[in-house]
């Protein structure tokens, strides 16, 4: 059985080894394609042997600067690059807006002022048609100073110009997924009203760009999306994690047994719950697909019984793989997770410090 063992991540080490997980969204990804004569568009390797190794030493002696927007600034909700085009990077913020720079960094311009609000849960970009952007407002982090949304929006001009297209009392947004194949079909996961109940909340499935919506999982006026995700390589299977939460100014509440990680093999249509090898009683929920082996599948969690599962059979039984309580720090406010897209075993865990297995 594999345990894995999570080290804090030192800034130093983190952009040495972080830099190639996210080669899309930096100047490594333009060195690495140049070294070895490659695109950013072709097609993804899936073994070891079918792509070149990348070492550690080639970015050690790289030197780091912050590359705004700002000097400083509040919670970073998202970011999100395009493939083939390195220059240019979406950066989501929890009340600030959503910021893009079209030349690697060195100057950045604000896209979003003139919507509805400025808080920002989850960006997505279209993977055929970049131009094509998603926005989920509100973020999804509900400490007591959360900012709320007002739905989805949507660019096909790269940000230039938005359309509103509904959801609007979701009030906040964790994820949103575009279908592979189909870029008319979309998920969004709502968390929902942080300060009370309310219906709009669950996921919604469009079929038709965002003209119209359906909710196709819901638990109850108390449990939204934290996280959700999608199998590249069949895009009929989803995953979506359900949290009970209550925010108060004073307090937060979460976790039930009603709510845990729930799957879909017929693409979103129908959901049941998976429950083999997870903890009955969990709290919020990050859920993870391993892109190069998309059947291993990572479970993060507030939990007594454990804070990392994994699942080998696309979810349908999971194994403890770690108890270390820092990976879930603040856990109401982070448990999510990354993978590595071309190691099924590297697992990047986001809480008040950044860990890595």
């Amino acid at each position: 059985m594999r345990e894995h063992r999570f080290v804090r991540v030192t800034w130093r080490r983190f952009f040495a080894r972080f830099a190639i997980m996210l080669m899309s969204l930096s100047v490594s990804l333009s060195l690495v394609s140049r070294a070895f004569g490659g695109t950013a568009q072709q097609p993804r390797p899936t073994s070891d042997q079918a792509r070149p190794r990348i070492e550690p030493s080639l970015f050690e002696n790289l030197e780091w600067r912050n590359i705004g927007p700002a000097i400083m600034g509040g919670r970073t909700t998202d970011i999100e690059g395009v493939p083939g085009n390195p220059n240019i990077v979406y950066v989501a913020t929890a009340s600030g807006g959503l910021w893009k720079t079209t030349n690697g960094g060195i100057t950045w311009t604000p896209i979003f002022d003139r919507q509805g609000t400025i808080s920002i849960g989850d960006i997505a970009i279209d993977p055929r048609n970049p131009d094509v952007i998603w926005v989920g407002t509100g973020e999804s982090n509900t400490r007591n100073s959360v900012s709320f949304g007002d739905g989805v929006y949507k660019s096909t001009d790269g940000g230039k110009t938005w359309r509103h297209l509904g959801l609007r009392d979701t009030r906040h947004i964790s994820r949103i997924l575009i279908h592979p194949q189909n870029p008319d079909i979309v998920y969004v996961g709502a968390v929902g009203h942080a300060f009370g109940p309310n219906e709009e909340r669950g996921v919604f499935m469009t079929t038709d760009g965002g003209q119209t919506w359906q909710k196709v999982l819901y638990i109850d006026a108390q449990h939204g999306v934290s996280d959700m995700d999608i199998d590249p390589r069949n895009p009929n299977i989803l995953y979506a994690a359900m949290w009970h939460f209550e925010r108060k100014p004073w307090t937060h509440r979460s976790g039930s047994e009603k709510g845990g990680v729930f799957k879909s093999v017929d693409g979103g249509r129908t959901w049941r719950k998976l429950e083999r090898g997870l903890p009955k009683l969990l709290g919020r929920i990050g859920v993870k697909v391993a892109p190069s082996n998309p059947q291993v599948v990572y479970v993060i969690a507030e939990s007594k019984e454990g804070t990392l599962f994994r699942s080998e059979d696309w979810g349908e039984t999971f194994r403890e793989v770690s108890r270390e309580v820092r990976i879930v720090s603040r856990g109401f406010y982070y448990s999510d997770l990354r993978v590595d897209p071309w190691d099924e075993n590297r697992v990047y865990a986001i809480a008040s410090s950044l860990f890595v297995s």
